[in-house]
C-alpha cells in the first residue's frame, strides 16, 4: 500500500500577513516623515520693477548676469589693489567675461563696455534681441551688495541720476536672486 501524506507549511498565511503589516508599517511611517518634514515650495514675490534672474532672462543674458557677479569680486580686489576701480581695457586685459572681447561675447550679444562715474560699468548691446543692456552699480563700500539692472530696449538711454526710481522711470529692471529650497536643496533644522 501507497501511502501519500500532504505536509502543510506552518503558519504560512501567518507569515505573509506579518510580512505585509511590517511594510505597511514603513510605508506609512515614511509618508509621516515627509509630510512632517517636507518643505514647502514658496514663490518668493519680487518687485514690478524687478526680473528673477533663474526665470527671467534669456540664456545669453544669464551668461552675462553670472558673468558679471563673478567680475565684481574681481574688480573689489583690483580696486583694493590699486585704490581705484579698473578701465574696461583693464578688466579685458585680465580676460575677464564679460568685459573680454571673444567669442562667447559676441554670442551674447556683442556688448560695448565703458566705465562710467558713480562706480558703474555700462554694457550696451548692439543685438538687444538676443540680449539687453546691463547696468552694472559697484557699493560704495566694500563688502556692499553689487547691483545689476537690464534694459531689453534697442535705444537705451541711461539717466544721469542712477538711483533706484530714475532707472526704473527710464525703463530699467533689476535683475534679483532669490534662492530657494528648490534651487539650493537647504535644509534649515
Amino acid at each position: 500500500m501507497r501511502h501519500t501524506q500532504v505536509v502543510r507549511p506552518a503558519g504560512a498565511g501567518h507569515e505573509t500577513l506579518y510580512v505585509l503589516l511590517v511594510s505597511l508599517l514603513i510605508v506609512a511611517l515614511a509618508a509621516s516623515v515627509v509630510a512632517l518634514r517636507g518643505e514647502r515650495i514658496d514663490e518668493q514675490a519680487i518687485a514690478s520693477h524687478q526680473i528673477d534672474a533663474r526665470r527671467d532672462l534669456t540664456a545669453a543674458e544669464q551668461g552675462i548676469y553670472t558673468d558679471l557677479r563673478v567680475a565684481y569680486d574681481e574688480i573689489q580686489l583690483m580696486r583694493e589693489e590699486t585704490g581705484a576701480l579698473p578701465g574696461v581695457a583693464a578688466l579685458a586685459e585680465e580676460g575677464l567675461p564679460p568685459f573680454v572681447v571673444d567669442l562667447g561675447s559676441q554670442s551674447r550679444g556683442e556688448h560695448r563696455w565703458q566705465l562710467l562715474p558713480n562706480a558703474t560699468y555700462l554694457g550696451l548691446s548692439q543685438m538687444p534681441q538676443v540680449a539687453g543692456s546691463f547696468l552694472l552699480i559697484l557699493p560704495e563700500a566694500n563688502g556692499g551688495e553689487v547691483d545689476v539692472w537690464l534694459r531689453r530696449a534697442s535705444a537705451t538711454t541711461l539717466p544721469e541720476d542712477r538711483g533706484q526710481a530714475a532707472l526704473i522711470a527710464a525703463g530699467w529692471q533689476q535683475v534679483v536672486s532669490h534662492y530657494d529650497a528648490g534651487v539650493t536643496r537647504e535644509h534649515r533644522h
